[in-house]
């Protein structure tokens, strides 16, 4: 064998060999399905964008006309705030609470993943931090319906992905979706997880959970539907699962954990982040503590904002038994169940319950099926009729409520 021979047959696989062709070919297949998924979602996105666009319109025309700016209203009131106040100026802010003496609220009650968002996007962007949040919260928005969309297509067709995204959107409290709150963060998120865990795609499934369980509090629920489908898998072929799978489960709580134990640490005791939510009244009680929000519900000074909240959560009940009955896929089933067992058991801040059922969107999927068995017509004034409500109740929620939504 010659000199020319031997090295030739030894050299190492160039850049543009076999292995490179292949990784090319999977990243443009890649970019070829996501480009086929977005095609058939637009028409889901068209219809959210309308519904939401005609919501904001009536919270701007009535901010107007009460000498109030659309965008405070959308970017900077209530939870907002605090967002970006972690943002400019990171944690460590806190507020005296005005009715219960010696308690303070703290900063560290917010998860890090959205403050973090709009530190990036300022820094990179030109903007404001409220414009940033605003913008991110938009974005994720969009997010969520391609994914709600994408969810609902593969189990039921895209006329039942359609309706889902529109029955989203068209929430009496879907004018949230619209703010720089972590809501829709959280659905995008929520929602691309449960559909990696249903196509296989654990370790996209485990790092999705880990960013949802670094939004917010209850998203640990995203967490919770991986790792009990991964559960479930490797105790359905006895262990002899990929590699993935395990890697998948193992990625998932460490957002929602993470940020429980840095609060630890800066608290100096492991029930950190436990007295911090202490502070702010927010407590996991189910039994009495249901039952005193039934009664502040009834007897409370709002009682059309009482009113909504109690009707969204005996709605949500009721489809919570219709959508066990189906019965669905179990990722969905964990990841809901644990978001209704969150928000209906946790104390205080009652009129915030519907939110912390925002995305909770399997819930609405036997409506969704029902609505694409009915005739156009009931279609239509059914959707027309849950316009009206959602306009007119988002900007009461937020221009003319006094009350956190």
């Amino acid at each position: 064998m010659s000199a020319d021979t031997a090295a030739s047959t030894w050299a190492p696989e160039p850049p543009g060999g076999p292995a490179g062709r292949w990784r090319r070919g999977r990243a443009w297949a890649s970019l070829r399905r996501m480009r086929a998924s977005l095609g058939r979602a637009w028409l889901a996105l068209a219809v959210y964008a309308a519904v939401r666009l005609a919501g904001a319109g009536c919270l701007a025309l009535w901010a107007w006309r009460t000498g109030r700016d659309p965008r405070t209203l959308l970017g900077h009131q209530w939870d907002s705030l605090w967002y970006v106040s972690i943002a400019r100026h990171g944690y460590g802010t806190v507020h005296p609470s005005v009715h219960y003496p010696g308690r303070v609220f703290s900063d560290l009650a917010f998860f890090p993943l959205y403050p973090a968002l709009i530190r990036a996007v300022t820094t990179a962007l030109p903007l404001t931090a409220v414009t940033a949040a605003l913008l991110i919260a938009w974005v994720a928005s969009g997010l969520a319906v391609w994914g709600i969309y994408a969810i609902g297509e593969r189990l039921h067709g895209r006329r039942v992905g359609t309706l889902l995204v529109a029955l989203w959107g068209l929430l009496p409290h879907a004018v949230i979706e619209s703010m720089a709150y972590t809501e829709s963060l959280l659905t995008a998120l929520a929602a691309w997880s449960l559909y990696a865990v249903l196509t296989g795609r654990w370790l996209w499934a485990g790092a999705l959970a880990l960013l949802a369980g670094a939004c917010r509090p209850n998203g640990i629920a995203v967490a919770a539907a991986v790792c009990c489908c991964a559960a479930a898998g490797i105790r359905r072929h006895r262990g002899r699962v990929s590699g993935r799978v395990w890697a998948g489960a193992g990625l998932a709580p460490l957002g929602w954990f993470g940020h429980l134990g840095w609060v630890a640490v800066r608290r100096g005791t492991w029930r950190g982040y436990v007295d911090v939510q202490d502070d702010w009244g927010s407590r996991f009680r189910l039994g009495p503590g249901s039952l005193r929000f039934v009664r502040q519900l009834l007897t409370g000074d709002d009682q059309l904002m009482r009113s909504m909240v109690l009707a969204v959560l005996g709605a949500a009940l009721v489809s919570l038994v219709r959508f066990a009955l189906c019965p669905p896929p179990l990722a969905l089933v964990v990841y809901t169940l644990t978001l209704v067992v969150i928000a209906i058991g946790g104390t205080n801040y009652f009129t915030s319950k519907p939110r912390f059922l925002l995305p909770a969107f399997p819930l609405l999927l036997p409506a969704a099926l029902a609505m694409a068995r009915a005739r156009p017509r009931t279609v239509v004034l059914m959707g027309g009729a849950l316009a009206g409500l959602s306009c007119l109740y988002g900007t009461y929620l937020l221009a003319v409520a006094h009350v956190a939504p």
